[in-house]
């Protein structure tokens, strides 16, 4: 009348695979809608950043940018969006991403080398929208200030030499203009 073993290890089988399964496919369907929701969530990219007042006319004063943790990015082509560390320094804003002297980490992170091609650029900062030119930066004076403000807010050390070897690639969020390209300087 009872349950042979091979019958109880099925049934515990298919529970097993019925609870993995679920947080599966909720995590996938999560992956795949927050492409089209208006910005990223903490763990996905999103789409377009749509929502919140655009600021235009003479440029802001980003110093109210000196401690916020991340900023919400989107390239306009592909218009996908992502949280992203940001640092100010010298009234200007900048962003950066890690692991890009590797194949892994340039196949996990696209958007740099989408920047490069095409750096327009919307950011969204505390609910307000700024149209942007990223602007790849290698070396130069801003270095300093920056990997000053990335070692201060996220204990990124060592920032300024890494982005000179190419582990780190760092951009500017210029302000949008008719001659700027993207192009690295």
């Amino acid at each position: 009348m009872g349950m042979d073993r091979r019958d109880i290890l099925r049934k515990v089988g298919v529970v097993a695979g019925v609870l993995t399964l679920i947080p599966v496919v909720a995590l996938a369907t999560i992956a795949l809608t927050s492409g089209s929701s208006d910005g990223p969530s903490a763990f996905f990219g999103g789409g377009p950043l749509v929502a919140g007042e655009l600021v235009t006319g003479p440029e802001p004063d980003w110093s109210f940018a000196r401690n916020l943790g991340t900023i919400e990015l989107q390239l306009l082509d592909p218009p996908r969006s992502r949280l992203i560390w940001v640092a100010e320094t010298d009234g200007r804003l900048y962003v950066v991403s890690g692991y890009m002297d590797n194949p892994i980490g340039r196949m996990w992170k696209r958007w740099p080398a989408q920047a490069v091609r095409d750096g327009r650029a919307m950011v969204r900062i505390e609910g307000k929208r700024y149209e942007r030119q990223l602007v790849r930066i290698r070396a130069g004076t801003a270095l300093e200030g920056v990997a000053s403000e990335l070692s201060r807010k996220y204990g990124y050390s060592g920032a300024a030499a890494r982005i000179e070897s190419g582990n780190t690639w760092l951009f500017e969020l210029a302000a949008r203009g008719g001659s700027m390209t993207g192009a690295s300087q």
